[in-house]
């Protein structure tokens, strides 16, 4: 039984990870902003799983809190054996009409603190000489559709990097790559379900049960379906002012 911190823990994939996780018998420490929510969370987990549940409320675009977590991933009297960094939120006007204030905490959120909480594990895993550290990033990293676009490309690369430099050491690095999945992210981010055929959305249930299978595994890039494993491959293939067309189209 080892212990995973999940990022984001408190709703959609995030809390889809630490049921799943909690069902095999991993000891979990969820980390989210909503301390009410990380508590009901934690107080069903605990009744359900009988596994031990930590909750550590953190705004991760705030150094001090930011900090307080690395710390926990630190600790060798108790080890965490994987890491999720799956916190973020989506601005789902363009980057010209957000605000600077909103572009910046995105940065903090989904860069910043990714780099700084796998640095911490990634220090700590190696030194035991096993772990695992899974990214989330998006199947919007292929594409040119703004800063959130942006944001997950450089997570896909970092962590690419960032498994390249743990290769031999026991620590896996995992970028997931998911597309449209039902969750509460997608709302939040003002996406109306309905623009969207039925066929092109996935259950958080699925992808973060293909996630952990390619996690046990070593896959490096995970992309948790068939057919948006392909529009990975057709998108590289394409000359990039085709996919800023098609990127350009999408964004309206």
């Amino acid at each position: 039984m080892g212990t995973a911190l999940i990022t984001g823990a408190s709703v959609g994939l995030g809390e889809e990870f630490a049921w799943q996780l909690a069902t095999v018998r991993h000891n979990l420490v969820l980390v989210a902003r909503d301390q009410a929510r990380l508590d009901d969370l934690a107080a069903k987990i605990r009744s359900a799983a009988g596994v031990r549940v930590e909750v550590i409320q953190a705004d991760l675009t705030k150094e001090r809190d930011l900090n307080r977590v690395a710390q926990r991933l630190k600790s060798e009297t108790r080890p965490v054996g994987l890491l999720v960094n799956n916190a973020g939120f989506g601005v789902r006007q363009p980057f010209i009409r957000t605000s600077l204030k909103d572009s910046a905490a995105m940065e903090k959120l989904m860069i910043h603190a990714v780099m700084v909480l796998s640095h911490a594990a990634a220090v700590a895993m190696v030194g035991r000489g096993r772990g695992a550290i899974l990214n989330v990033s998006s199947v919007a990293a292929h594409l040119a559709s703004g800063l959130y676009a942006a944001d997950k490309a450089w997570v896909k690369t970092f962590t690419e990097g960032l498994a390249v430099e743990l290769k031999g050491t026991g620590v896996t690095a995992t970028a997931l790559l998911p597309g449209l999945t039902r969750t509460e992210f997608h709302a939040r981010a003002g996406l109306d379900y309905l623009s969207y055929p039925s066929v092109a959305w996935l259950s958080a249930a699925d992808v973060v049960s293909r996630a952990l299978a390619d996690v046990r595994r070593g896959v490096v890039l995970s992309t948790p379906s068939l057919r948006y494993g392909l529009l990975g491959q057709v998108v590289r293939l394409l000359p990039r002012w085709l996919v800023r067309a098609v990127s350009q189209i999408e964004d309206r």
